[in-house]
């Protein structure tokens, strides 16, 4: 485990609530030098990546950059993982941001923004993602009885929030004796 500062992991867990895991804005007390400092030290570890701030959505600037563009930052997987988010949803996480911030800048031309897709730690999509990277997936009864849903509750969220909010992609095979059981496709 690596170890962080108390504003370290203040920064990090402020990240993991916010759409598209953003860093910033820093805690109102931390300033200058010893923004910068702190900033510092969470990209040595690769707990915080600089990435182009979409300027359209107002994305709070870390740096500029010049010809009016800059950077912002955000928690990497590491970073996720370094506050409790589980790897495995800290993974689902940092793949659906990838995923779309390709689809976002092959549509760059299209007007409208949308908000970032995101999944806090501890909540029963989290939990429902963490049910589907297992390697035996799940059932849409085993995920209704794990996460106190009623049925079309977990279809709803398989189709809704986790294909076409989170841009994941979902497997489904069918199992004797278990039915339809859905997997979060793995890369490669």
């Amino acid at each position: 485990m690596i170890p962080l500062s108390e504003t370290q992991s203040l920064i990090l867990s402020r990240a993991a609530a916010r759409p598209g895991n953003l860093a910033l804005p820093l805690p109102d007390s931390l300033r200058g030098g010893a923004a910068a400092k702190v900033v510092e030290a969470l990209l040595a570890k690769g707990l915080v990546e600089e990435v182009e701030a979409n300027i359209r959505r107002s994305e709070p600037l870390w740096r500029e950059t010049g010809d009016g563009h800059g950077t912002t930052l955000l928690a990497t997987e590491a970073g996720l993982a370094a506050v409790g988010i589980e790897p495995l949803v800290a993974g689902a996480i940092a793949g659906a941001r990838r995923g779309r911030m390709e689809r976002e800048a092959a549509a760059a031309v299209a007007p409208e923004a949308q908000r970032p897709a995101t999944t806090r730690a501890g909540t029963k999509q989290a939990a429902l993602i963490a049910l589907l990277q297992r390697p035996e997936g799940a059932s849409v009864a085993e995920a209704a009885a794990a996460l106190s849903w009623q049925p079309h509750t977990v279809r709803g969220a398989i189709s809704g929030a986790l294909k076409k909010r989170l841009g994941l992609t979902i497997a489904a095979e069918r199992i004797d004796g278990r039915g339809t059981v859905y997997r979060i496709a793995t890369e490669g």
